[in-house]
């Protein structure tokens, strides 16, 4: 079955063809090691997941390499108010993050590197940018880019040249999507980098967020290699900047297949912390969610589409796995003897359907029904006492092999994360929602309410609340 990805270098949809047969290499973008990741991170990092199980579904070797920015300007800055050594400060949000994959049940990628262990590959390839004329030191001490010398600027994000500004240097590591300019490789030490500082052919100073990507992708996957993913908030600037650096190195195509993925909404509005609608992982984790919970949630939707997240979808996954729990057991308690032949149309059907789907660039809507179906046929044989043992068997292996992408399901009844019951969630949600209009009444009703049914609240500022079990 041909794997068909949608494109965004070309905007169509293509057969996967890799570099070399049976293999794919892959670079994702990783997490910028300045704080936890929050649930948009997250959706990101499961639709990688999903490419990667996919591609491993069909039989590839995967190699996937996902950097760690630990850094660049938010690091530095947020170091120095924690008053901590770089390297200290991001290794509590390094193992954080590794923590957290594992919650969501992310295959590890191959590689993790970290940007400041590769601070000599960034300065031999800024050297070669140098030397081929793509690149120039400033007044100001950094090494620019220049984006008129590389003709094919803007073909991932489809930049108007003709109306880009010109002499427009820029010196940090994001700028406004219309603020078109040449991009910093290395910046020139200042005092806000404080002890931050390498030494190279052009001063002391940092490489450029951008030239970290391209360098390390480099090292571990070569010259060119088959995809590069990221959220859609990457294409411009950053993934536009690692297409020209890398290409004006070389000379030849760098990715082949790019990748991107659509913003997470909570209740159909923009995250934001201001708007208390701000979540990480374990915010989640903290009011009673499991991870496989989360997971089911941020995997729903089609990574092309916006993604809205709420607490009423989280009950759903509960009440859905919950469903699908209790269809392992049934097929689990079957006992009468027979040679499976009831539900092999069933299950061709279903495994067609999915095998299908996910090959169709990732469509795990489709995918998804076909479990459905499958599960509401198979007990409906098992209602017409048409079930066999070794029928049950062959439906409880099918979703063994599904999980193989999903990741949610314990078909072999793997001692499941306790989870907090709805119920008692409900009420710290309610109590929150007291506490903020300063009924403090009703909080102390709904608290005594929660220690009924056995739960302790725990409060922190910003209206922050933790639920453990007496």
């Amino acid at each position: 079955m041909e794997l068909k990805f949608y494109n965004t270098l070309s905007r169509t949809l293509e057969e996967f063809k890799p570099v070399a047969a049976g293999e794919a290499k892959m670079y994702t973008c990783g997490p910028t090691v300045y704080n936890f990741a929050h649930i948009g991170n997250f959706r990101a990092y499961t639709f990688e997941d999903i490419l990667r199980r996919t591609l491993e579904y069909f039989g590839y070797k995967v190699t996937q390499v996902m950097n760690l920015t630990d850094v660049d300007d938010k690091t530095i800055r947020d170091s120095k108010a924690a008053g901590l050594p770089l390297n200290e400060f991001t290794q509590k949000y390094k193992n954080a993050f590794f923590d957290d994959i594992k919650t969501l049940n992310i295959e590890p990628a191959e590689v993790y590197p970290p940007a400041t262990c590769h601070i000599p590959e960034m300065i031999s390839m800024i050297g070669k940018l140098m030397e081929k004329g793509y690149a120039y030191k400033a007044s100001d001490g950094c090494v620019y880019f220049s984006i008129a010398k590389f003709e094919k600027y803007g073909q991932l994000a489809r930049i108007d040249r003709d109306n880009q500004r010109d002499g427009v240097r820029i010196s940090n590591d994001e700028y406004a999507k219309d603020a078109v300019g040449d991009f910093a490789l290395w910046k020139a030490w200042d005092a806000d980098d404080g002890d931050v500082a390498w030494d190279s052919p052009w001063g002391k100073g940092r490489p450029g967020w951008h030239i970290e990507c391209s360098a390390m992708s480099m090292k571990y996957l070569g010259d060119n290699f088959d995809i590069h993913t990221g959220g859609v908030d990457n294409m411009f600037p950053h993934h536009e900047d690692e297409i020209a650096q890398s290409e004006a190195v070389t000379g030849k195509k760098w990715v082949n297949y790019w990748l991107h993925c659509e913003h997470l909404m909570v209740n159909n509005t923009k995250m934001s912390k201001s708007l208390g609608n701000f979540f990480t992982l374990r915010d989640l984790l903290d009011k009673g969610w499991s991870g496989r919970e989360i997971r089911w949630v941020l995997i729903g939707a089609h990574y092309r589409k916006k993604l809205n997240f709420t607490f009423d979808a989280l009950k759903i996954a509960r009440e859905t796995l919950g469903k699908f729990e209790e269809f392992f057991k049934r097929l689990r308690s079957v006992k009468n003897a027979g040679d499976g032949s009831a539900v092999v149309e069933a299950l061709e059907s279903a495994k067609n359907g999915f095998a299908s789907a996910m090959a169709d660039d990732l469509n795990i809507s489709m995918a998804l029904a076909s479990l459905f179906d499958l599960m509401r046929n198979i007990n409906r044989i098992a209602d017409e006492n048409k079930l066999d043992t070794a029928g049950a068997e062959m439906v409880l292996d099918a979703f063994r092999n599904f999980d193989r992408i999903i990741g949610c399901f314990e078909v072999d009844n793997v001692k499941a994360e306790e989870a907090i019951p709805a119920e008692v969630t409900a009420l710290a949600e309610a109590r929150a929602a007291a506490r903020k209009e300063k009924n403090w009444a009703e909080s102390d009703r709904l608290r005594d309410e929660i220690a009924r049914l056995g739960y302790t609240i725990k409060d922190a500022p910003g209206n922050v609340w933790q639920l453990q079990k007496n």
